[in-house]
């Protein structure tokens, strides 16, 4: 970790690179300016990763981080276009997540950030049950206590801030569940996250985009404490 700086803000010249390449997106402009990527990009989107996650592990555990540019905390530039209609090769953002420790990204209840050319977002939660995860969600729903506890947790969250929920994506209540539920909206999502209002790139180039950053994970935080109780993690 020896190598990795303090984190002071992203350049303006790698704020700008992400402009550049949504305008360029194709391997000959990202090689001729692979150098600004590696120093400009790269390297402060590393940083942060451990300014947030020495902050994360102190404040909110037992969530970890890892400094690997390759299966780290931080996502890589480059798309995996093999299922997609969309051939771009490269991410037009700054993408990490942290997790618990001992699980991959977007298995376990966790924090994201992502900078794109317009903003920063943050979302805590997690984006998609795999299926013991949702069987256990919807049981959880189902359960006085548990859901009743889910109910006013993300009442507790919204009414902290301008807090979106995401993950609802069916249109029925699943077979096997009572529609008239006083719940039964809540078995309608197949993951269950909440996103941040979001932050400017002003302050993504100042070193207090990691006070920014946490006020909103401490804020966003019960529901993935919830989702860590209930999926028992």
């Amino acid at each position: 970790m020896t190598d990795i700086p303090a984190f002071t803000g992203f350049p303006p010249e790698g704020v700008q690179f992400l402009s550049d390449l949504a305008e360029n997106n194709n391997k000959a402009w990202f090689e001729a300016n692979k150098q600004i990527y590696l120093e400009a990009v790269q390297t402060p989107a590393r940083a942060l990763v451990v300014a947030l996650g020495e902050r994360l592990k102190a404040e909110l555990p037992p969530i970890s981080y890892d400094t690997r540019t390759n299966g780290g905390s931080l996502m890589r530039i480059y798309r995996d276009t093999r299922f997609s209609k969309d051939k771009t090769p490269y991410k037009t953002n700054v993408a990490m997540m942290f997790t618990p420790e001992g699980y991959k990204r977007m298995e376990a209840p966790g924090f994201g950030l992502q900078m794109t050319p317009q903003q920063v977002e943050l979302v805590a939660g997690l984006f998609g049950f795999d299926k013991p995860q949702l069987e256990a969600y919807r049981e959880a729903v189902i359960d006085d206590k548990q859901g009743t506890a889910l109910v006013q947790t993300v009442g507790q969250v919204q009414s902290s801030g301008e807090y979106r929920l995401g993950g609802k994506e069916l249109k029925r209540v699943p077979r096997g569940y009572d529609a008239d539920h006083p719940r039964a909206e809540w078995l309608k999502y197949k993951g269950l996250h909440v996103f941040s209002p979001p932050i400017s790139l002003e302050k993504a180039q100042t070193p207090d985009l990691v006070d920014a950053v946490m006020g909103h994970f401490l804020c966003m935080a019960p529901v993935q404490r919830w989702l860590m109780d209930t999926l028992q993690i």
